[in-house]
């Protein structure tokens, strides 16, 4: 029989994923997440995305419990049979994409996002965003609340709630998703290659100030925006068998 994997067990900060934490570590044992052969992160979707920046590019898979409000990214929680569990789990690949803003003549600031990178206007003023895809110019002036990038694992969050695709898994696309268009009206998104470089130009930027933002990472003031898939940064997610997350971006298309 394989050796059991050393586990690191990270909780949110409440009180259900602190308990869970205690019980596991108790049963189970609990690993230095340095030592450790797997993370298990305990809490909802915003702490995994937190367990996710904190160790990218350590190569390390992280199996979620859900023991918070939202849990898209996790696994049910049960305290039985977690190391067989983690052994018979299906792991997903995900990449995020890379966010590189430039405002106000400063350094360029680079960010990493799992979910999205997401263009928000500043003020009542709404924004007016020029759209370059590949160095071509693909809508000269959007007018509109914001724009967003989605990862196909974000596809199911901010860009869903924008009216945006769902995207499978295993797409290769990535949704581009205007907020609350006013102009061109009738302009509902567009799905790009994985491969595609996105630029976002902002005009009358004194007047109409917009911030763009990288899950946690937030630029004021932006001039000009630039998003890509970051092929090279791989992160790994395990779900139990016949709930993963292929399965649950596909199902998540027929909830009414």
């Amino acid at each position: 029989m394989s050796e059991a994997p050393r586990l690191a067990i990270l909780a949110a900060q409440n009180e259900t994923a602190r308990a869970a934490q205690d019980a596991l570590a108790a049963r189970y044992g609990a690993a230095s997440p340095e030592k450790a052969d797997v993370i298990v992160a305990l809490g909802g979707d915003g702490f995994m995305l937190e367990t996710l920046h904190r160790f990218l590019g350590r190569g390390i898979p992280v199996y979620g419990m859900n023991r918070g409000s939202v849990g898209f990214l996790m696994n049910d929680y049960r305290e039985e049979d977690l190391p067989e569990r983690i052994a018979a789990a299906q792991a997903a690949t995900l990449h995020p994409l890379r966010m590189r803003a430039l405002s106000n003549g400063d350094a360029p600031v680079e960010a990493l996002a799992i979910n999205e990178v997401s263009l928000l206007r500043e003020s009542r003023q709404a924004a007016k965003i020029r759209i370059i895809i590949d160095g071509k110019e693909r809508l000269p002036e959007l007018i509109c609340d914001g724009i967003l990038v989605s990862t196909p694992a974000g596809s199911t969050a901010y860009n869903l709630s924008a009216h945006g695709p769902i995207v499978p898994l295993d797409a290769s696309l990535l949704p581009l998703t205007p907020i609350s268009a006013f102009r061109p009206r009738r302009w509902r998104g567009a799905l790009l290659p994985a491969s595609a470089e996105v630029v976002f130009e902002i005009l009358e930027r004194d007047k109409r100030p917009v911030a763009a933002v990288a899950d946690y990472t937030e630029v004021r003031d932006v001039a000009r925006v630039e998003v890509r898939e970051a092929r090279d940064v791989s992160l790994t997610l395990l779900f139990d068998p016949d709930h993963g997350l292929s399965e649950r971006i596909i199902a998540e298309q027929f909830t009414v």
